[in-house]
């Protein structure tokens, strides 16, 4: 069964919310040029959801020793690094913390070249594919699946951007046991950071169907 990250909550109330729906990963920004940035008040948060949800930092070439810091203070489970972040890079966060989940997101698009993820596959635990775009994630925009098709490795990934409720079927149609989880953010959302729960109710209905 596909796991469900939800990702890019910054209010209290919001999370709490969306904590209620227990999907599997809930994710974090800690990327100060990102609308989705959570505030230090609402970070504090973290360390209270329950333990069966996997809480996520999602990180852009952020110093390393501030992410250690941050998975340290918030207990997290999760590392999301969504910029140019090296293997070795990765590689030093998983002998850091064993325990801790790191997932390598890349941009995809037509021309992406799946052989500069060989680095990674001993250093990382998921891939997460994202559209390509100049910002890090949140654009809303879906990339085309049909390429995936030139993914060779044997390592899971995580399925990002622009994911939205009229996309259910064509997820089920997807046959891809590397396929882990979806993520989904900016279409589920009122405004930048702050999630629909009815909406992602009901796109959790859809998906057991």
């Amino acid at each position: 069964m596909l796991r469900l990250k939800i990702c890019g909550m910054r209010l209290a109330a919001n999370i709490a919310a969306v904590a209620e729906l227990q999907p599997d990963y809930m994710g974090f920004i800690f990327y100060e040029k990102s609308p989705r940035l959570i505030s230090e008040v609402s970070a504090e948060l973290i360390r209270y959801i329950p333990a069966q949800i996997k809480t996520a930092g999602v990180f852009v070439n952020e110093d390393l020793g501030k992410v250690k810091e941050k998975i340290n203070t918030l207990n997290l489970k999760a590392v999301q690094l969504h910029g140019g972040e090296s293997s070795e890079y990765c590689g030093a966060l998983k002998l850091s913390f064993p325990t801790v989940e790191v997932i390598k997101a890349f941009g995809v698009d037509e021309d992406f070249d799946f052989s500069a993820l060989e680095a990674y596959l001993g250093t990382i635990d998921y891939f997460l594919f994202d559209t390509k775009t100049k910002l890090h994630g949140g654009s809303g925009k879906t990339f085309n699946w049909s390429v995936l098709d030139r993914y060779t490795y044997t390592k899971p990934y995580f399925l990002s951007g622009g994911i939205d409720l009229e996309h259910t079927a064509a997820i089920k149609k997807l046959n891809d046991d590397r396929l882990y989880a979806l993520d989904i953010n900016s279409r589920f959302e009122t405004e930048p950071g702050v999630k629909d729960a009815e909406k992602i109710k009901e796109f959790i209905k859809e998906m057991n169907k």
